[in-house]
């Protein structure tokens, strides 16, 4: 049974393998994160990990039994009872269920664990799975926005709702 886990440096290394498995696989739907974010990975993740000292960023991770990472879900830009979700998880755990489940789990942290209210996602009209995550859990969409050129649609949840 996989576990969301909030980021710790014990996961880099396990995150670190999860970025380089996946990165053609998520670079067909978001854009890629380039070579100076896996030269400079140790450096980002200290950082990452000082951010969310602060309140204003919450990362987590889906670990595997074997201790592997099967997807990272967060909430970034938190400020006045909200948060933007971003999340992507491994090509190998696609179509089993596993981002509504660690959407639908983050979204319940946001509310019980980090006190938000409302939390807003986007993506792109071309990426179905994320889009049909969204929906699942409840999100709605509320405008168009343009991701990296493409066109995608941005929701909002009511966390009262779920």
């Amino acid at each position: 049974m996989a576990v969301l886990e909030r980021l710790r440096p014990d996961h880099a290394p396990a995150l670190l393998a999860f970025e380089r498995e996946n990165r053609g696989f998520f670079a067909a739907s978001v854009p890629d994160r380039g070579d100076a974010y896996f030269t400079d990975f140790a450096e980002r993740h200290r950082a990452l990990l000082d951010e969310q000292e602060t309140g204003t960023i919450h990362f987590h991770v889906l670990v595997g039994e074997e201790g592997e990472i099967l997807g990272r879900f967060n909430l970034i830009d938190v400020a006045d009872g909200g948060a933007e979700l971003g999340y992507r998880v491994a090509e190998r755990a696609t179509g089993r269920g596993v981002a509504t489940a660690g959407v639908r789990e983050l979204c319940r942290l946001a509310r019980e664990e980090y006190g938000l209210s409302r939390l807003t996602a986007v993506t792109t009209l071309d990426n179905a799975g994320s889009r049909a995550v969204l929906g699942r859990v409840g999100f709605g969409a509320v405008g168009s926005v343009t991701l990296d050129g493409r066109v995608g649609t941005a929701y909002e949840l009511d966390l009262a709702t779920v």
